[in-house]
C-alpha cells in the first residue's frame, strides 16, 4: 500500500451517522476482486439520480469537494456487514483519509489493511469541522501521521492510533508486505523440510 505520511486537502461534509457499507457500495458491484476501478460506485445510491446522472445534492459531486482527499463522517462511520469493497471503492474515488466520531470495528480492519486512515475525534470537534467545511468548502486540512495531528488555520486536534498501525502506514506496509518482511527465514524453513521432510511438499 502507498505510505501515508502528511496530506493537505479540503474535506468533504458528510454528516450521516451509521453509515452502513451498502450505502458505501451496493451489493450488486461486489462481484470484482480487483481493488481498482470502484471509486464510480462509491455512495452509488445517493451520488446519481435514478436516470444515472449526478446527483446534485451528494456532497462529493459539488464542485468544490469533488477532489477531497479527506472526509469528516459521522458517528459509526462503515458499520454493516463485512466488505473490503468499501474501503477499495472509497479510496478508489480518492479519499486517503476519514474523520468521524467513531467508526465500525470490521470497516477499521479493512480501512487499516488497505491504507485508509481513519481518525477519530470527539463528536462536538467533528460537528464543528463539519461545520466550517459547510461555511468555507476551500478550508484546508493538514493531517500529519508522524505527529498525530489535524491542523485546519490557527487550530490543532491531536488524534490516537495503535503504534504498530502508525508504523505500518508511515512505511506503506501492509499483510504482504509485513510477510515479506521475513522472505530469508520463510526460504530457510522450506529448504529445511525439503532436507529434512520432503514427503510435506511434495505435490
Amino acid at each position: 500500500m502507498d505510505k501515508f505520511t502528511t496530506i493537505t486537502s479540503h474535506a468533504a461534509p458528510f454528516p450521516d451517522i451509521n453509515v452502513d457499507t451498502d450505502i458505501i457500495i451496493p451489493k450488486q458491484f461486489l462481484k470484482t476482486v480487483k481493488r481498482t476501478g470502484l471509486g464510480i460506485y462509491a455512495f452509488n445510491d445517493r451520488r446519481y439520480l435514478a436516470d444515472g446522472t449526478d446527483n446534485p445534492d451528494f456532497v462529493m459531486n459539488k464542485p468544490a469537494y469533488k477532489h477531497a482527499q479527506i472526509l469528516i463522517a459521522g458517528d459509526n462511520f462503515g458499520c454493516g456487514s463485512s466488505r473490503e469493497h468499501a474501503v477499495w471503492a472509497i479510496m478508489d474515488m480518492g479519499i486517503r483519509a476519514i474523520i468521524a466520531p467513531n467508526f465500525a470495528d470490521i470497516f477499521r480492519t479493512n480501512a487499516t489493511k488497505n491504507g485508509l486512515l481513519l481518525i477519530e475525534l470527539d463528536e462536538t470537534i467533528v460537528s464543528r469541522l463539519i461545520a466550517q467545511s459547510l461555511e468555507n468548502p476551500s478550508l484546508t486540512y493538514t493531517i500529519n501521521l508522524e505527529d498525530q495531528s489535524v491542523v485546519i488555520k490557527h487550530d490543532s486536534y491531536q488524534f490516537e492510533i495503535d503504534s504498530f498501525v502508525k508504523d505500518c502506514f508511515l512505511k506503506g506496509l501492509d499483510e504482504i508486505s509485513l510477510t515479506l518482511q521475513k522472505e530469508d527465514k520463510i526460504n530457510a524453513h522450506e529448504s529445511m523440510l525439503k532436507r529434512n521432510r520432503p514427503w510435506l511438499l511434495s505435490s
